[in-house]
């Protein structure tokens, strides 16, 4: 019997890779955040559902889009960079009342690398998560939250994102007296998110963690200063200063547990 996909984010990582798991020979549903973004996407043959997920409850199609659902991936991000004041754990909570309700069996909660604080240095999947941040300790909270709900998950904390118009780069390009000079970068490749989110699934690896980073970590200053060189960009401009904290996120479970290597360079 066909396995049902469903993906709770249909953006720049949740399409692509609708596409991938579809080719795969998936049914794969999706949500988007609009009604109008939903239809769009049906007019081209895919199945998208509008769902908005708010402090108060949730906005749109959640039992359509949950109906049959074997495997929920969920790529909803906390939005808490701006300082909003918004309460993420909330929004999970009522969307995973929804999960179990709808009877999923099984959970991929994507998370972030920012629960792991600076001062943590070099950190596996063995390492407890100290955020430093409202951001990082929300997704550490709603990591939690997955983990001790009625469908099997397993978390994966992806580093810096890039990949087709995303270069981190470009956004550092020429600017002046940057912090982290002699940090490690901590990035992965689109194709590596989805080909890893794709073993999970052909593994039915769940219950784990994994630390989606690939494995090269040079410093910032040496990654930017020849990423915006190769872009034709100007160089930014990196303080100098020896005491900083860092940490660089490596894996152990990706190789032991999936045995997955990386086909993407960062």
């Amino acid at each position: 019997m066909t396995k049902t996909i469903g993906i709770a984010g249909l953006g720049w990582l949740g399409k692509p890779l609708a596409n991938k798991l579809a080719v795969l020979g998936y049914a794969v549903k999706g949500t988007v955040t609009s009604r109008e973004k939903a239809t769009q996407l049906q007019q081209k043959g895919i199945n998208a559902f509008y769902l908005e997920i708010t402090e108060t409850g949730l906005e749109g199609e959640p039992q359509g889009f949950l109906k049959n659902v074997d495997t929920l991936i969920v790529m909803i991000p906390p939005g808490l960079r701006r300082n909003t004041g918004a309460d993420y754990v909330m929004k999970m909570t009522h969307f995973l009342q929804c999960i179990e309700t709808a009877q999923v069996l099984n959970c991929i909660y994507i998370s972030s690398t920012s629960v792991y604080g600076d001062e943590q240095g070099i950190v596996t999947e063995k390492d407890a998560p100290k955020p430093e941040n409202e951001a990082g300790r929300q997704l550490a909270q709603v990591e939690q939250l997955f983990f001790t709900s009625n469908a099997k998950t397993t978390v994966v904390r992806f580093g810096g994102l890039l990949g087709g118009s995303r270069q981190p780069a470009r956004y550092l390009a020429g600017r002046k007296d940057l912090s982290g000079a002699n940090a490690p970068v901590n990035l992965i490749h689109r194709k590596d998110c989805i080909r890893i989110i794709t073993e999970i699934l052909k593994q039915d690896a769940y219950g784990h963690i994994f630390n989606a980073v690939h494995p090269q970590h040079p410093t910032k200053e040496t990654y930017y200063t020849e990423k915006t060189k190769e872009l034709g960009l100007e160089t930014p401009h990196f303080a100098k200063n020896t005491d900083e904290l860092y940490k660089q996120v490596d894996s152990v479970n990706l190789e032991q547990v999936l045995g997955y290597t990386f086909s993407s360079d960062i």
